[in-house]
């Protein structure tokens, strides 16, 4: 197991006060985290999994990772105990009546799998409603594991594992966050708690490094996708939705899983820039709209820059939209660039961005060396 060198945030340690009533999050410990710009690799919308816990007694693994945040109904008690909207295991006990204590080694584990490998920027371990009952301290170790491996194979001794996160004391009923500074590419993680305890969500911060044999293999794909390696830069307004939810895989199934801005008083419009998984030739545009009906974009138009420094192209002119519609444009030549921009005319959003196109072959060799050099 390599140690890897991990920044301090702040840090919330102790037991916060027993639930007293009204909203249970009043005393809910948090901080402003400098990585959750990133995407969260541990989705289930991009296919993301808790894939094995050595226990799960009061509470299922799989919660770590539902979407919204963890909700706490005070009465709520089953057979087992309280149920609580995490994942959380039973007491630990030691040896003997002599030695009641657990270890200083003993602790409980989750397997995940990331929904798209990537470099991990940022971790939250949030232990929201486990006040009294989450762990004395936790670690976090990444694997890069090809193909779809079983967590006996995970597990096997041949596997190497680094520290992301290393053993570091957390407090009850806060979001925990940690700064990773480790450049290699993760397909895996394994999430710790010592001894025992309860953990509500998981998030996991980074950036998506995709396989560039199995991009060379599409031909043609979404040069854009955040499963494939596209990036949201920069957006002009996030006061509803993150605009990340445009380049999510599928359609929308829901008005807030999509970008929506608020309603401009002005004469200017907003926008949203994309970089590219790599320099891309672009061929086809979609620009979906699915369930915003009162509150969708009244035109778009989309351009395309070729580096950091290069002008900006526009592929397709401004363009009428339609409210809960899909929208497909076919380029009359393939464009060239390594970042895209969208711009809606004069508020409100879209909830997908589409753009078809394939690696040039400066943006392939590129791929394939950071892939190289990530570990991958």
């Amino acid at each position: 197991m390599t140690a890897q060198h991990q920044s301090p945030l702040a840090r919330f340690t102790g037991d916060a006060n027993p639930y007293g009533g009204g909203d249970p999050y009043a005393d809910h410990r948090s901080a402003d985290f400098p990585f959750i710009q990133y995407a969260n690799l541990a989705d289930r919308q991009l296919g993301a999994g808790v894939i094995a816990a050595n226990d799960e007694f009061f509470a299922q693994r799989e919660n770590l990772l539902l979407p919204e945040r963890a909700e706490f109904d005070p009465e709520h008690f089953g057979h087992k105990g309280k149920i609580m909207d995490g994942w959380e295991t039973r007491r630990r006990r030691g040896a003997s009546a002599e030695h009641p204590w657990p270890t200083a080694d003993d602790h409980d584990w989750a397997l995940v799998r990331l929904g798209a490998p990537g470099v991990v920027r940022g971790i939250v371990i949030d232990t929201a409603h486990f006040r009294g009952n989450y762990p004395q301290a936790v670690s976090v170790e990444g694997a890069s594991v090809p193909g779809s491996p079983s967590p006996e194979e995970l597990l096997a001794d041949d596997v190497k594992w680094t520290t992301l996160v290393p053993r570091t004391a957390v407090g009850g009923h806060a979001a925990n966050g940690f700064v990773v500074d480790v450049e290699q590419r993760i397909t895996h993680l394994r999430v710790n708690q010592h001894p025992d305890g309860g953990i509500a969500r998981l998030r996991v911060y980074g950036e998506v490094v995709p396989d560039p044999r199995w991009l060379s293999v599409l031909g043609t794909f979404d040069v854009v996708a955040l499963e494939n390696g596209g990036q949201v830069e920069d957006a002009s307004n996030l006061f509803y939705s993150p605009a990340t939810n445009t380049i999510q895989p599928g359609r929308s199934r829901k008005m807030d899983d999509g970008w929506e801005t608020r309603r401009r008083r002005d004469q200017g419009h907003d926008w949203i820039r994309y970089q590219l998984v790599a320099r891309s030739e672009i061929r086809a545009i979609e620009i979906d709209t699915a369930y915003l009906k009162g509150n969708s974009a009244g035109w778009a138009s989309v351009s395309v820059r070729d580096g950091v420094d290069g002008e900006w192209v526009e592929v397709l002119p401004r363009t009428r939209l339609q409210p809960d519609t899909n929208h497909r444009f076919v380029l009359a030549g393939p464009s060239v660039g390594t970042h895209a921009r969208v711009d809606i005319f004069p508020d409100g959003g879209i909830s997908r961005l589409r753009l078809f196109g394939s690696l040039t072959e400066e943006g392939e060799a590129r791929l394939a060396a950071r892939h190289q050099e990530l570990g991958g």
